[in-house]
């Protein structure tokens, strides 16, 4: 009697148990199989109005289409993009929360500030490689430089006594002009700025011998005949400005993109990586977000997951070299 009571008591059991995963199971695979199913927030840790944002908004409106859902633009902006990023790091891992990053916050950022409270890693699921832009190399008119070979004689014949601007240490335009010193040999001081737009203007009354800014930037001064252009950092041509030639006609292996790419929070469902992945690619390759991308200088990518995160790797890299041989720091 005993022996038949306790298999009753075992059976039950198991009924309770498997009941109780199927519950789970049907509650849990819903959100995932029809996601997306309320609209989503994609983070932008830059204030509006900057190139993260234009390509975010830009992104946003066509991937709302594709997903049949709501792509709402968050701008959460401070200490150089790692609030937003925090921000995105910490929330659920359910595909409701993005955010588009740049290569200064998850590639240059955490090399040269060792307390940011997250790890590019560890704390994010990669989810494509979204788009990129080069920066463009600027003179003042009144500079003797007409062309990149002549800029770098006029450097090199006056070997640290000329200076470059940037919109800050530590950004994409400073280290792109430490990367072009280091690969010519050629010296120059840097003088930072709180931003492009204060840099500007020192740049066009000749203050300033040269700056490499984002080509989204420049391009009003560049058409308005305010400062002289003289490449592109892309490896080839770019569109917005054809007449352009790449600096690694003249300084063999250069190379240096903003890229941008969209991350979630660690352990995003697969399904959802690839729900996202896919209507990301779809996005990317619709004409008319092309053209509006292009027209303000940037570059449509697209790809797998792994595509971004090897982008990082190798952009990591090259910055860590570019910081060490320069002995960059933020202090």
């Amino acid at each position: 009697m005993n022996t038949i009571k306790s298999l009753i008591q075992k059976l039950s059991a198991g009924l309770l148990c498997s009941l109780t995963i199927g519950v789970a199971h049907a509650q849990t695979a819903p959100a995932t199989q029809d996601y997306p199913t309320r609209p989503i927030k994609l983070i932008v840790p830059f204030p509006a109005g900057g190139a993260t944002d234009i390509v975010s908004r830009a992104v946003a409106q066509h991937l709302g289409t594709e997903l049949g859902q709501s792509v709402v633009v968050d701008n959460r902006a401070g200490a150089a993009g790692v609030i937003g990023s925090e921000a995105a790091a910490r929330s659920p891992a359910d595909g409701y929360t993005l955010v588009l990053t740049t290569s200064s916050t998850h590639t240059i950022g955490p090399l040269l500030n060792k307390n940011i409270p997250y790890s590019t890693t560890k704390d994010f699921t990669p989810i494509i490689y979204l788009a990129s832009s080069p920066q463009v190399v600027i003179v003042p008119l009144s500079s003797p430089a007409k062309s990149m070979q002549e800029l770098i004689d006029y450097i090199r014949k006056n070997p640290g006594k000329l200076n470059f601007g940037s919109a800050g240490t530590g950004g994409i335009p400073h280290l792109s002009s430490e990367r072009f010193l280091s690969m010519t040999g050629l010296k120059m001081t840097h003088v930072p700025y709180k931003g492009t737009a204060l840099a500007m203007p020192d740049l066009m009354a000749g203050r300033l011998d040269m700056m490499f800014d984002s080509i989204a930037s420049a391009l009003p001064h560049i058409r308005d005949g305010k400062v002289r252009a003289l490449a592109v950092t892309s490896p080839t041509r770019t569109p917005v400005a054809p007449d352009l030639p790449p600096l690694s006609e003249t300084v063999p292996g250069y190379e240096s993109l903003t890229w941008f790419g969209v991350f979630g929070p660690a352990n995003l469902p697969p399904t959802v990586v690839t729900k996202l992945n896919e209507a990301l690619n779809k996005t990317l390759k619709n004409q008319a977000l092309q053209e509006q991308l292009a027209k303000n200088g940037f570059e449509a990518a697209g790809g797998s997951p792994s595509t971004l995160s090897d982008k990082m790797v190798k952009e990591t890299a090259i910055w860590k070299k570019v910081i060490e041989d320069g002995k960059i720091t933020l202090d």
